[in-house]
């Protein structure tokens, strides 16, 4: 019988032959790219206008010849083909008692044989068989009523009535309740339904809500939470590592002299699985950039984008990373008319992201994958520099083979920067996560309706992204957290009612 330690021995050992054959495959894609590179170059000189005459015609001839049959040889060389085989996990099924056994239990239906409902005393119960279905409730609008009794003091006919305080509302003097105002924004900013859309599903749950109503309390609800995003927005400013983006969003100005929806940005920071803040701006200026990251210092990691790079420059404390998925792209845009170089450098990032995925894995401390990156990631690095400076020289910079090429070599010293930063990932994709709910949002609603109501997008979106990432219930958050802040001060510390603090109690 196999045991663990066997099957560790032999997973070692194919693990390191795997990587054997890899790097016989690399090296010699990467002879095969400078050999044709080199076959370009003789072909120019043989060819071109004024090089034969210069040069011993007989002698480049010669040369070009040697240079092709050793890339055929090289073409043909067998190469040694290693399979393993993978055991890939079978995907179980999940039963319904599994997948529903959260649900609660609304009403029990017992069901009496007919035998048994006419003579109960001649039977008695042995056992019984459970069953169940999955019903929906409706959604429907319901008041709450709120009685203050006035009482009269019995002693003293001349002393005031005596009446309890009202309570704090979410909105004052208004009838909507703090749960009613987060059951709007969720579904407007989590669900992604315009507010038109709420206003005729209301109709079917027993009183309309106007979209007009529902826009204000959208604005209350940003109000209120606006002290929680400034105090997220401070935590993230305060460091060490923050990624960035941004994304276009069209909104409306009734000053504006153009009859048509402009084109405002909103910008976004976060660190990895962690707090997202949003910032609204009306361009995609660099103003944008600095607006929202004013004060940082330390790792700001973002695509191409020289905003960012201009932050770079003009604060110290400031290091910009670069993002390898970006770079990536451009090769596989590549692909499909530059096969032979895409393919080599997109196997040379399947080996940088198999190396990644393995210290994750490993749960390596931020010092820990510096030093293994610096170590292992080097030399892969290396190899997509010289692959890029290559190909740079043989196409048309406008190919995109050339783009791709281009874009690695421009930012190349920003990509440089994550090997010796063990604490930032490789790339941005999960603070280009962070902007889908927008990006999937104004597919529906289609535009913001004013330059002030962007600020109130930032705001919701900043609680919202960050409720997800934390796996807390957003409904249940805006509902407790919009109770609650009408209660507190300027001076009360709000820490306990930060998304990712709120979740921990809550569970």
């Amino acid at each position: 019988m196999t045991t663990i330690a066997h099957l560790q021995a032999e997973n070692v050992r194919l693990r390191a032959l795997l990587e054997e054959r890899e790097q016989d495959i690399v090296e010699r894609d990467q002879q095969i790219a400078l050999l044709n590179a080199r076959i370009d170059w003789l072909n120019q000189k043989l060819f071109g206008s004024g090089q034969s005459e210069k040069i011993d015609r007989a002698q480049l001839l010669l040369d070009l010849e040697e240079v092709k049959n050793e890339l055929s040889a090289l073409q043909n060389a067998p190469v040694q083909k290693f399979e393993v085989e993978r055991r890939i996990k079978p995907r179980v099924a999940q039963s319904p008692q599994e997948h529903f056994k959260d649900l609660p239990v609304h009403e029990t239906v017992v069901i009496v044989p007919e035998e048994v409902k006419k003579n109960p005393d001649l039977y008695e119960q042995i056992d019984e068989e459970r069953t169940f279905e999955v019903d929906v409730i409706a959604p429907k609008l319901v008041k709450r009523e709120i009685v203050r009794p006035r009482y009269r003091f019995k002693l003293d006919r001349n002393h005031p009535p005596v009446v309890a305080a009202a309570p704090v509302r979410v909105v004052e003097g208004g009838y909507a309740s703090a749960g009613l105002l987060a059951w709007v924004v969720v579904c407007k900013y989590l669900d992604h339904l315009p507010l038109y859309r709420l206003e005729k599903m209301t109709e079917r749950w027993g009183a309309r809500l106007s979209r007009q109503s529902m826009a204000d309390w959208v604005e209350v609800a940003s109000f209120w939470l606006k002290p929680i995003y400034d105090r997220m927005r401070k935590d993230l400013i305060a460091g060490p590592y923050v990624q960035a983006d941004e994304t276009p969003v069209n909104y409306l100005d009734p000053d504006s002299k153009q009859k048509k929806a402009l084109k405002g940005q909103l910008w976004v920071m976060g660190i990895p699985r962690g707090p997202v803040v949003f910032d609204w701006h009306l361009n995609r200026g660099h103003a944008g950039a600095r607006h929202l990251l004013r004060g940082f210092k330390g790792l700001l990691q973002a695509d191409g984008y020289q905003a960012y790079d201009r932050l770079g420059k003009l604060d110290a404390d400031v290091v910009r990373l670069g993002c390898l998925a970006h770079v990536r792209r451009k090769w596989f845009e590549s692909l499909s008319t530059h096969k032979r170089e895409a393919a080599l450098a997109l196997r040379i990032f399947a080996r940088i992201y198999a190396r990644e995925q393995e210290y994750r894995e490993l749960q390596l401390s931020a010092g820990q994958r510096t030093e293994r990156r610096q170590k292992e990631l080097t030399v892969l690095f290396q190899r997509l520099h010289t692959l890029a400076v290559i190909c740079r020289q043989k196409v048309l910079p406008k190919s995109n083979l050339g783009k791709a090429a281009d874009y690695t070599l421009n930012q190349w010293t920003s990509i440089k920067l994550l090997l010796q930063h063990g604490e930032a990932e490789l790339d941005n994709n999960l603070i280009e996560n962070a902007i889908r709910p927008s990006a999937i949002g104004k597919k529906n609603w289609l535009f913001i309706g004013s330059p002030e109501a962007g600020g109130r997008t930032a705001i919701i979106y900043s609680i919202v992204v960050t409720c997800q990432r934390f796996g807390v219930n957003t409904h249940d958050y805006l509902r407790d957290v919009l109770s609650t802040l009408p209660k507190l001060s300027n001076q009360d510390d709000l820490t306990h009612l930060l998304p990712q603090n709120w979740g921990k109690q809550s569970r």
